[in-house]
């Protein structure tokens, strides 16, 4: 054990850094620098130094010692340095949501449109697009900030604490206390212990067998030791930071040990935050982002193209001039879906509201919702997701593989002590299972061993380090014997067994073969010695006697069979990254009946090790077929989620670790519970309330309604509208007046958007949940061109009825008769196109529901009753006679039996398409 001397200092001494006047800071900025290191002190002065300065020059430096902070002195510097927390958790301020919202391309062109109609005094339509843009940035701001808040709940709920040394004043006697992370201060004096997370940038002053993790700073995958240094080594000069033993850094997790710290450095000065502050990169378009870019651009290219097509045709043919630019700008406006951010922003977010208001899921950024719709690919670990991360013992066997009950009695022996003398801050779960197996057994037989005939002296805790345990018993009645029971890694427990080379390898030939068939193996042995009153030290496990292999394997999740069914079901498939031995990994994922493929050699796992020595380009192809990957660290979790995503993939990823941090940026969805560690909820998309993959699964569904519904308004609207512009631009090249004045386009556009706010509220039919759901430009333009045409057609049919209804009119009254009339047949058939192509491919599916059925119903009463009323001279439609009507049913029924016909044969023709499209 290394221990710091109990003294204490003036605050002063050393020099002031980090805001916090009479208190310092040895190493400032982004935790604590060594001298000569780039950003160190430049003068050098931190010298003996090359690791830095002692415990005790830290201490004196900080104004603090062993005893910790006074209380007072602790709340004066939380008000000058902030509270302990990354600055991405800072929140937004509401300007800047509103402002990032206009990034989105569909707004971005709305409000370029709006400016242009304001430009040409066309102030109706511009008014009533700016409208819309507000409204869509205030709607997604609202909910971004309502995510944010359920976040930050969750926090509170799995609120991280520390045990702090604090005085209540200079006097008192220290008091060990749980505080928040977020109220710690430099000088502060913590207290480490196994299963910690280190809560910020700390030097060690005394360790009792301290590893820790530090993967998420630097990836590697084994627990590192750390220890307390009270004078320089020279064996460490010219280490970086990371390799020096005593230090520990925010972001790492302790594994086994203890230990007493001084923090160093906080929040944003901390090496955690300068090594995640941009390393990343800016995060790849997700799934919805490509989607909606797709449609922008080739809705963008077409509205680029009419205004200046109208204009030089109307000129060419009519010696029209300017006065048409409005006319220009509002047939652009009508092939425009205005509606969509709205009706984006509004399904995604009650998608999202329902999501926390049942099944506790959290969707921090709304568009992860379209994309867990279009999820086909998820990632995750098999331990805690596919097992109840309890292991069950299978069996217990000697040198020979034959049954031995003994060698599971002794293995309690050591457990049940281990667990008494060893203070652990959680059971270890292999120990557990050990004692529950023997308590199955029942009493011993004459002559067996009996766990409870034996005290407890002394244990060794298992590390990571020696991969073993023991715990030194003594059986009253044998007066002078100490026994040693140590458990553990087959390979380090061998190590210490006195056997000879072909007995060794002969043993562990036999523990892989038990490996391989997706067993976990804890290998037992025991050693007398004499009884002593000294200390006993890893130097007493030696000369040990082998006795056996104790066989546990990983309980399957009762709910994962089924879940991982009901994905395969909707079309997602699951693939297993995890760091566990390949039996291991294929033998759950077999029980589940996600039975692995193999693409590498002729294993059915792959070992992450083998794809090293892949180019990018060959793991996209290893990474679609295979299923299980095992033994991965984080940089091989992360470069397979990148590589499905490559080979287009729609990818989400579940993890809850810092080791996960990587994996969760590189995946279209990051998901992680609600007690993941703080940087993996800040770096997910997804919350749940439980590691759950049921939980997926309902989030999933939720993703493809709204999705559903999304498609099925762009699918309607962009349809209807293009039929509309080309039936526009054929009139306006035909008559000797406008074929709609631009008041009348926006009145029409007006009644169709308000119609439209009914497809974020509709219910989705069976088909539209059953495969992935995302939106593909290149379908969308075959389905809107081929029903475009067939909409373009049905207007200009209704010329001819005008025509006939018409023939007698002349002068202004005729015009406004012609406005009249095609007002109506539009409001009509675009109420027909909302039922008719409603997401759902059977008769009982395209039925629509409620709102939608309403918003048609009085979509089409206002395109019959509005010319007939006062509004309708002013906007200059006139009335019609009932011939008009009566030949406008007649065309209405033809276009309605050609777009069920074309419905269908587009169906049969194009069914995977169908299934992406709805």
């Amino acid at each position: 054990m290394n221990s710091v001397p109990e003294s204490t200092s003036a605050a002063g001494h050393g020099r002031p850094t980090a805001g916090v006047p009479g208190s310092v800071t040895p190493f400032p900025g982004t935790g604590p620098r060594i001298a000569g290191e780039p950003g160190g002190d430049p003068a050098g002065r931190a010298a003996p130094a090359v690791q830095g300065p002692t415990p005790l020059q830290t201490l004196r430096a900080l104004g603090s010692g062993p005893r910790g902070l006074v209380e007072a002195e602790a709340e004066v510097r939380l008000a000058r340095t902030g509270e302990n927390v990354l600055p991405a958790r800072r929140p937004v301020p509401w300007p800047r949501r509103f402002l990032r919202s206009l990034r989105d391309p569909f707004t971005s062109v709305l409000l370029c449109l709006g400016l242009v109609s304001a430009v040409v005094s066309a102030w109706g339509t511009a008014c009533v697009i700016l409208a819309l843009v507000a409204v869509s940035c205030v709607l997604r701001s609202a909910e971004e900030h309502r995510a944010d808040r359920s976040t930050a709940s969750l926090r509170e709920l799995v609120a991280t604490t520390a045990t702090v040394v604090r005085r209540a004043s200079e006097d008192a006697s220290p008091v060990e206390r749980e505080a928040p992370v977020a109220d710690l201060v430099p000088g502060d004096v913590i207290r480490l212990r196994a299963g910690d997370l280190v809560p910020a940038d700390v030097q060690l002053l005394r360790t009792d067998g301290l590893t820790v993790h530090q993967s998420a700073l630097t990836g590697e995958s084994a627990p590192v030791v750390k220890r307390a240094l009270d004078v320089p080594d020279p064996a460490l000069s010219g280490a970086g930071p990371f390799a020096q033993p005593q230090w520990c850094f925010q972001g790492s997790s302790v594994t086994s040990g203890s230990g007493t710290a001084v923090i160093v450095a906080t929040g944003g000065e901390t090496r955690f935050a300068a090594t995640h502050d941009g390393r990343a990169g800016p995060r790849g378009a997700s799934a919805f982002d490509r989607s909606v870019q797709g449609i922008s651009w080739t809705l963008i290219r077409f509205m680029l193209l009419t205004p200046p097509l109208v204009l030089m045709a109307n000129a060419a043919l009519r010696g029209r001039g300017l006065e048409t630019l409005p006319f220009a700008v509002a047939v652009a406006v009508g092939l425009t879906p205005e509606m969509l951010p709205v009706i984006v922003t509004t399904a995604l977010a009650r998608g999202a509201a329902r999501l926390a208001r049942t099944g506790g899921v959290i969707v921090k950024r709304l568009p992860a919702l379209h994309d867990l719709g279009a999820v086909d690919v998820l990632c995750l670990d098999k331990t805690g997701t596919l097992t109840e991360d309890r292991p069950v013992v299978a069996g217990a066997t000697d040198s020979g593989d034959l049954p031995a009950p003994d060698v599971l009695r002794w293995a309690a022996v050591g457990a049940f002590w281990t667990l008494h003398l060893a203070e652990l801050p959680t059971a270890d779960a292999l120990d557990e299972a050990v004692l529950d197996a023997v308590e199955e057994y029942g009493p011993p037989d004459p002559g067996e061993v009996d766990p409870e005939a034996y005290e407890g002296v002394a244990v060794l805790p298992f590390d990571p380090v020696r991969r073993v345990a023991t715990a030194v018993v003594t059986k009253p009645g044998r007066i002078g014997v100490h026994t040693l029971v140590t458990k553990g890694a087959v390979e380090a427990v061998l190590d210490r067994c006195a056997l000879d080379r072909d007995e060794r390898d002969r043993l562990l030939a036999l523990a892989d073969r038990k490996a391989a068939s997706g067993l976990r193996l804890l290998a037992v042995a025991r050693a007398e010695r004499a009884a002593r009153a000294g200390a006993y030290t890893p130097a007493d496990e030696r000369g040990l006697t082998f006795l056996g292999l104790v066989a546990l394997r990983d309980v399957p999740d009762p709910s994962a069979a089924a879940a991982l069914g009901v994905l395969a079901r909707r079309g997602v498939a699951v693939k297993v990254l995890t760091g566990d031995h390949p039996g291991t990994a294929a033998r759950i994922c077999s029980d589940l009946g996600l039975h692995p493929g193999g693409p590498v050699g002729a294993d059915d796992v792959v070992t992450a090790d083998s794809l090293d020595g892949l180019s990018d380009a060959e793991l996209v192809s290893v990474a679609d077929r295979a299923t299980v990957f095992a033994r991965c660290t984080p940089e091989h979790k992360a470069r397979i989620v990148a590589a499905l995503r490559a080979g287009g993939h729609t990818t989400g990823f579940l993890g809850d670790g810092v080791n996960d941090l990587a994996a969760l940026h590189a995946a279209d969805v990051g998901i992680c519970p609600r007690n993941a560690v703080d940087v993996a909820r800040e770096a997910a998309d997804v919350v749940l309330a439980e590691k759950d993959l049921t939980a997926i699964g309902h989030a999933v569904l939720a993703g493809r309604r709204s999705s559903g519904n999304i498609a099925t308004y762009l699918r309607i609207t962009l349809s209807s509208n293009l039929g509309n512009v080309i039936a526009m631009l054929t009139a306006g090249l035909m008559l000797p007046f406008l074929p709609m004045l631009p008041a009348q386009v926006l009145v029409q556009n007006l009644c169709f958007d308000a119609a439209q706010l009914a497809f974020a509220f509709d219910r989705s039919a069976a088909s539209a949940l059953r495969r992935p759901t995302e939106l593909r430009p290149r379908d969308f333009l075959r389905f809107i061109t081929g029903f475009g045409l067939l909409n373009a057609a049905a207007d200009l049919a209704t010329f001819g009825v005008l025509a006939l209804a018409l023939h007698n009119a002349s002068g202004d009254s005729g015009e406004a008769a012609f406005h009249a009339g095609w007002f109506t047949e539009n409001l009509l058939t675009q109420a027909l196109v909302m039922v008719l192509l409603r997401t759902g491919r059977g008769a009982a599916e395209r039925r629509p529901g409620g709102p939608l059925r309403a918003a048609a119903a009085g979509l089409a009463v206002i395109g019959v009753v509005l010319p007939l009323t006062p509004v309708g001279p002013l906007l200059g439609m006139s009335a019609l006679p009932p011939l008009y009507y009566l030949l406008l049913g007649s065309v209405l029924g033809l276009y309605a039996v050609g777009l069920t016909a074309a419905r269908r044969r587009y169906e049969r023709r194009h069914a995977p398409e169908a299934a992406t499209l709805s």
